[in-house]
């Protein structure tokens, strides 16, 4: 091993990290497995990016599908309701079919998302993806009580999916959403134990949560499946913490981004734990703290509303539908750097080796 390589790959894989956990030494095993890891990656597009664009009928669903194959990418993860009346939710038997057509033609894999657990949001969901030939659907539940009430009914929840997925052949991940924290929905899909629930992990919320990124992602790493990667400023409010969309990997994006996504490459014994890195750019998205350093043993949960992003400060609508494009690239090409950059340092390794 190359010092020299060390120290750069120590200094990319600790930027932003905040804990004391090192970066591990880039040996020529750890850079045989990430070049392997790295060839079976499956980056997605995802809606989140051009959410104004799809709110005012500037983009539509099949839109997206275009931008996924434009950028080389090998899916999109959509909303079921991202796009007003274009949406998914309101397509006819025959549009619904036009969709999965295209996106078949062009390759991609279509995951799909709603904002709830309830028995009437999935059952549309559920008719949607077996329209749409669909076998992957992030969940996060909206309920307003108790923490040990709200654990019991997701609980209930959870069971219903299972069902389904069985009957279906789906897979259902359930996001942490800034309201439950990474353990809690651990210990829930640990109680179920059932081979088609499992974890989605976002980049950001577990700051809302009142946790840390990295400790987030190493209680909940044994059941994550998917991901959505993005950029956040922490924000502190009260005695938690709320959260700000940024560009990734801007100066002002305070996650150790890179450590995260080295972390999830790894996941999986034998093959990738993680079957889609989603790239969900929420630039100027506010979210306020849901829970607090001081909170009660069995806290009140609030109800929260669906994910929006109002015209920030300062835009017009023109202005904020022209940059979301050229945020949603940036995040591509962000992304692709610190790919490029983890291969580089796996190929100098084995080259170094070589020679050695």
């Amino acid at each position: 091993m190359n010092n020299k390589i060390q120290e750069r790959f120590s200094a990319l894989l600790n930027h932003k990290v905040q804990d004391d956990s090192p970066a591990p030494v880039l040996t020529e095993a750890l850079a045989r497995q990430l070049l392997e890891r790295l060839g079976q990656m499956r980056l997605f597009a995802h809606a989140y990016p051009l959410l104004t664009n799809l709110t005012h009928g500037r983009v539509t669903p099949a839109d997206l599908l275009d931008f996924a194959y434009r950028h080389e990418l090998a899916g999109l993860s959509l909303h079921l309701l991202d796009g007003e009346e274009n949406s998914l939710s309101q397509m006819s038997p025959a549009q619904l079919q036009a969709f999965a057509d295209k996106a078949r033609a062009l390759g991609l894999d279509v995951h799909l998302e709603i904002s709830s657990t309830l028995k009437k949001d999935v059952d549309q969901v559920v008719a949607i993806a077996l329209a749409l030939g669909v076998r992957n659907i992030r969940v996060y539940s909206r309920y307003e009580g108790a923490l040990s009430r709200v654990m019991d009914v997701i609980e209930t929840d959870l069971h219903y999916l299972a069902q389904l997925a069985d009957e279906h052949d789906l897979y259902f991940d359930f996001e942490q959403h800034e309201e439950l924290k990474s353990d809690e929905i651990a210990h829930l899909l640990k109680r179920l134990d059932h081979p088609r629930l499992h974890a989605l992990f976002d980049f950001g919320n577990m700051i809302n949560a009142c946790e840390q990124p990295l400790q987030a992602l190493r209680n909940l790493a044994p059941h994550i499946r998917q991901t959505h990667m993005k950029g956040v400023r922490v924000v502190p409010e009260q005695n938690g913490f709320g959260h700000y969309g940024v560009l990734q990997g801007s100066a002002e994006d305070d996650l150790p981004s890179p450590r995260m996504l080295f972390e999830l490459l790894m996941l999986g014994d034998d093959a990738p734990q993680v079957i889609a890195f989603i790239l969900e750019q929420e630039n100027h998205y506010v979210a306020p703290a849901f829970r607090q350093t001081d909170e009660a043993a069995d806290p009140f949960i609030a109800y929260r509303e669906m994910s929006d992003t109002p015209l920030p400060q300062g835009f017009s609508l023109e202005h904020m539908l022209a940059d979301e494009h050229r945020w949603a690239n940036n995040q591509v090409a962000y992304v692709r750097g610190l790919l490029a950059e983890l291969r580089t340092l796996a190929e100098m390794t084995l080259s170094v080796s070589t020679h050695a």
